[in-house]
C-alpha cells in the first residue's frame, strides 16, 4: 500500500485504506448491505498487516469489542449500516460516557424496519443527535466521495484521539458503492498506548474505566465535562464547502451523493443567470453554524433549501443555525430514491420565481 500510489477503489474499500495508514490496529464487523465491503476489505488487509480482524457473532458483539479493544489503548473501528448501526447504540453511550476515543462508519440504507438496500440519509438523527441514552454527541463526518472516505476515516481517528470520543463516518449507500480514483495519504507511525488506557501488558496499569457513577453529584459532573467538550468541539471543528454562495439568493444545504447531484443543479441554474448556491456540511456534528450565519447575513441571501433523502432529520439543524432568520424550503426523496438534476432545478426555479 504505498502511499504515492493512484488506486481505484470503492468508497467502502477506500474507507478500509484510510483507516490503515492512520494506524488503525483492529476491526471487528459483522456484514450488512450496502456496507459489506467494508468488512470484506477488513478482512483481506488487516491480517496481511499482522492486525486483528474478527467478524463478530452480532452487531452487539462487534461494538462490545470496540469497546474494549479502546480501553487498552488500541486504535479500534467497526462498520455497519442503518440496522446494525441501531443495535450498537447502548455500547456507544457506555464509549461516549467512558470517553474512549473510537470509529464507526455508517452507511446508510433504505428504512425503517428491514427497509430495502437502497441509499437514504435517514440514521441523521441516531447518529448526530446521539441515538443511545444520555446526553452525549459522537462527532459525526460526511463525505461525498471515495477520496473523502479515505481522507475522512484517516482524520477520524486523529480527533476521536484528541477528543476522546467517539467519530463516525456517515454517508449513504451510493458513496459506499461508487469506485473512483483516490491517492491515498501518508501512512502514520504506530502510535504508544495512552497514559489513561488500562494496558494488560508487561507493565500494567491501575487505571479504571466505567460508565457507572451510583452518586448523582458524580454523574452530573461527568455530564458537565461532556458537554463542555462537545462545547470545544463545536468551536474548533465546523467544517463546509462552498460553491457559489458569494453572491447566492438561493443556497442549496445538502450532503452526501446529494451534493454531488446539487452541484451539477447549481452550474446549470447559473447558466440560466439564476442566483442559487450550495452549502455542503463536511461535518454533521459540530453542524456548520458559523457558515450558514455567513451566509445568512448576506444582503443577497433570500432563503434556504434542505435537500434530504429523508423524512427531514438535518432540517431542523438548518434553521437553529440560521434562527429563523430566512424561510427554508424542502425538498426530499424517500425508500432509495435520489433526487435528480431535474428534480433540483425545478424546485429551485418555484422557489426563484415565488420570491420575486
Amino acid at each position: 500500500m504505498e502511499s504515492t500510489n493512484q488506486v481505484l477503489l470503492k468508497g467502502n474499500e477506500a474507507a478500509i485504506y484510510g483507516a490503515l495508514l492512520a494506524g488503525c490496529e483492529c476491526f471487528f464487523g459483522y456484514p450488512i448491505t450496502p456496507a459489506s465491503e467494508i468488512a470484506h476489505a477488513a478482512a483481506n488487509l488487516f491480517p496481511a498487516l499482522d492486525r486483528p480482524f474478527l467478524q463478530a457473532e452480532s452487531e452487539i458483539a462487534a461494538i462490545n469489542m470496540v469497546f474494549g479493544a479502546s480501553a487498552s489503548g488500541r486504535r479500534a473501528m467497526t462498520a455497519s449500516s442503518g440496522l446494525g448501526i441501531s443495535l450498537k447504540q447502548e455500547a456507544v453511550s457506555f464509549i461516549a460516557t467512558c470517553e474512549l476515543p473510537a470509529v464507526i462508519i455508517d452507511i446508510m440504507r433504505g428504512g425503517p424496519g428491514l427497509g430495502n438496500i437502497g441509499p437514504e440519509q435517514s440514521d441523521y438523527n441516531q447518529v448526530v443527535k446521539g441515538g443511545g441514552h444520555g446526553s452525549y454527541k459522537c462527532i459525526v463526518l460526511a463525505p461525498n466521495s471515495a477520496q473523502e472516505m479515505c481522507d475522512m476515516t484517516y482524520e477520524a481517528f486523529d480527533l476521536a484521539d484528541r477528543y476522546r470520543t467517539v467519530v463516525y463516518v456517515l454517508t449513504d449507500g451510493v458513496i459506499g458503492q461508487m469506485l473512483e480514483s483516490l491517492k491515498l495519504p501518508e501512512p502514520l507511525p504506530r502510535r504508544p498506548i495512552p497514559e489513561w488506557a488500562i494496558d494488560g501488558g508487561v507493565n500494567k496499569r491501575d487505571n479504571y474505566i466505567a460508565s457507572i457513577y451510583m452518586d448523582h453529584d458524580d454523574l452530573e459532573a461527568v455530564n458537565i465535562r461532556l458537554q463542555e467538550k462537545y462545547a470545544l468541539i463545536e468551536k474548533e471543528q465546523q467544517q463546509a464547502e462552498s460553491y457559489y454562495t458569494d453572491d447566492a439568493e438561493l443556497v442549496i444545504v445538502c450532503y452526501g451523493i446529494i451534493s454531488r447531484v446539487a452541484k451539477t443543479a447549481v452550474a446549470k441554474l447559473r447558466d440560466k443567470g439564476l442566483k442559487v448556491g450550495m452549502l455542503r456540511p463536511q461535518k454533521l456534528f459540530p453542524f456548520p453554524k458559523s457558515h450558514l450565519n455567513d451566509l445568512v447575513n448576506k444582503e443577497c441571501m433570500k432563503s434556504f433549501i434542505a435537500i434530504e433523502m429523508s423524512n427531514g432529520q438535518m432540517i431542523d439543524d438548518v434553521k437553529l443555525a440560521i434562527e429563523c432568520k430566512k424561510p427554508v424550503h424542502f425538498y426530499n426523496r424517500m425508500g432509495g430514491n435520489v433526487p435528480t438534476v431535474k428534480e433540483i432545478i425545478e424546485k429551485c426555479e418555484k422557489i426563484l420565481k415565488e420570491q420575486q
